[in-house]
C-alpha cells in the first residue's frame, strides 16, 4: 500500500461551504505538485441524469427511485476516486453531503485501500447561511424555476438531508470545520495521515485568489475634508470610478461588495456596468465608514476649533480612540472582519472579488491580510485613484498598490 495516498471525504448539509473547502485543498495541493482531484456527486448527477433533478422530491429519502439513483451516483464517484488513486493520483476528494451513517459506512467499505479523512462543514451564522442559500437558488441548474421556486426547492432539499443526518461517532478520522470562520471545532484522528499538516493549514487559512480593494471615488465632502455623511461622487469621482471599471473589464466576478453609502454604491454600479448582467452589487453594512458619532458631518478643521479635546485625544492614539457616540478603528475590527468573511463565503469559488470601501474601512480590511502594528493602521495609504490587489493563499501572500490601466 502506498502510504502517501489518501481520500478526503467532505460531509455536511448543503450550502455549508464543502465545495469551497474542497477546491481550496485541491488548488493548494496542485500548487505543491501533489496530484489531487475532486469527485463531486452533484457534477456527476447533472452529467448522468438528463432529467430535472433540481426538484426537491428527488432528494426525498422516501422516494425509492430517487434514492436508488443517488446511490448509483455515489458508488460511481467512489469507484472513480478509487481508480484515480490506483493510477497517478495522491489525494482524491469526495464532495457530497455524506450526512447519513449508512452512506459513510459505504464510503469506508469501498475505500478500504487508503486512509479516509472525513471533513465535516458547519456554519451556524443564519444570516450568511440564508444569503448562501439564496445564491444557490440562482445557479444555472435552477433556470427552469423562478427565484422563489428555486429557493423553496433548495430549502426543501436541505430539509430532506436534515431528516437523514446522523452525527459522526466512531469514524476513525474526522474533523469538524466551521467553514465561515476557518476553525476546526473537533478532531478525531485514528490513523497517521499523509499531508495532514498541510491540509489542516489549508482549512485554517483565510484564502483569496484575487481580491481588488477599491476606495470610492472623490465626493463633494472629500473636497472640504468633511467626515461621515452620505455625499455623492463629484465629476472627478465618477471619472475615477470609470477608470476602475475599465481596469476590471477583463475579469469576471459574480459580486461587487461595497458599503451601504451612496458613494460606494455609485462606484460599484459604475464598475458593474463593465462586468455584465451576471455581476451583482451587494451593499454590506460591515463595510461602512467609521461612525464619527457627535463629529459626523464636521470637517477636521471644525473639530479642531470646536472640539479641541476630541481632536487632540484622537491624534495621540488614533487606533484606540473612539468618537463619542461613535466608533474608532479598534471597535470597527469585529464588523470589518465579519464583512470579509461574509464576502469570501458568498463569493465561494470565484477567482476574482471586488470590494468598494472607504478610507478607514479599507485600512481595516488591509490590516486583516497585512501585518501592521495597530498604531500604524490608521495611516495606511488608501488613495481614490488606485487600488490594492490582494492574494492570500497557503503558499503565496501578495499585497500591492496598483494604478488603473
Amino acid at each position: 500500500m502506498d502510504t502517501k495516498k489518501m481520500y478526503i471525504v467532505m460531509a455536511g448539509l448543503p450550502a455549508m461551504g464543502k465545495s469551497t473547502i474542497a477546491a481550496r485543498i485541491k488548488d493548494s495541493l496542485l500548487a505543491e505538485d501533489t496530484p489531487a482531484e475532486i469527485f463531486n456527486n452533484g457534477d456527476l448527477r447533472r452529467w448522468m441524469i438528463q432529467g430535472n433533478t433540481t426538484r426537491a422530491d428527488f432528494y426525498d429519502p422516501d422516494n425509492k427511485e430517487g434514492a436508488a439513483l443517488r446511490e448509483k451516483i455515489a458508488r460511481t464517484n467512489l469507484e472513480n476516486a478509487k481508480t484515480f488513486l490506483q493510477e497517478e493520483g495522491k489525494i482524491a476528494i469526495l464532495d457530497a453531503t455524506n450526512v447519513s451513517r449508512q452512506r459513510r459506512l459505504l464510503v469506508q467499505d469501498l475505500l478500504c485501500d487508503h486512509p479516509v479523512l472525513f471533513v465535516e462543514c458547519v456554519n451556524n451564522d443564519q444570516e450568511i447561511l440564508d444569503a448562501s442559500i439564496a445564491r444557490k437558488a440562482t445557479l444555472p441548474e435552477f433556470r427552469r424555476f423562478s427565484f422563489d421556486q428555486a429557493l423553496k426547492s433548495f430549502q426543501q432539499r436541505i430539509a430532506y438531508y436534515q431528516k437523514i443526518y446522523d452525527p459522526f461517532s466512531d469514524e476513525r478520522n474526522h474533523i469538524l470545520v466551521d467553514s465561515l470562520n476557518n476553525k476546526i471545532l473537533k478532531m478525531t484522528l485514528g490513523d497517521s495521515l499523509p499531508y495532514f499538516d498541510q491540509i489542516r493549514d489549508i482549512v485554517l487559512t483565510t484564502t483569496v485568489s484575487n481580491l481588488y480593494l477599491v476606495r470610492h471615488g472623490q465626493t463633494h465632502d472629500n473636497l472640504v475634508n468633511r467626515i461621515g455623511g452620505d455625499a455623492r461622487l463629484t465629476p472627478q469621482g465618477i471619472d475615477q470610478a470609470k477608470s476602475m471599471a475599465e481596469c476590471f473589464r477583463s475579469i469576471s466576478t459574480p459580486y461587487i461588495f461595497c458599503g451601504p453609502k451612496i458613494r460606494t454604491i455609485q462606484t460599484a454600479q459604475i464598475i458593474r456596468k463593465r462586468q455584465g448582467l451576471d455581476c451583482g452589487v451587494v451593499p454590506l453594512p460591515e463595510f461602512s465608514e467609521i461612525d464619527a458619532g457627535i463629529c459626523e458631518g464636521m470637517t477636521y478643521q471644525e473639530i479642531k476649533q470646536d472640539k479641541p479635546e476630541i481632536y487632540q485625544a484622537r491624534i495621540q492614539d488614533k487606533y484606540y480612540y473612539v468618537y463619542p457616540e461613535g466608533e474608532g478603528y479598534v471597535s470597527m475590527k469585529e464588523r470589518i472582519n465579519r464583512g470579509i468573511k461574509k464576502a469570501l463565503f458568498l463569493s465561494a469559488r470565484a477567482e476574482h472579488i471586488i470590494i468598494i470601501g472607504h478610507q478607514a474601512a479599507n485600512r481595516m480590511i488591509l490590516s486583516h491580510f497585512l501585518y501592521r502594528r495597530e498604531q500604524d493602521v490608521p495611516y495606511i495609504y488608501v488613495p481614490q485613484n488606485r487600488y490594492y490587489h490582494i492574494v492570500s493563499t497557503q503558499i503565496k501572500r501578495l499585497i500591492e498598490l496598483r494604478e488603473p490601466g
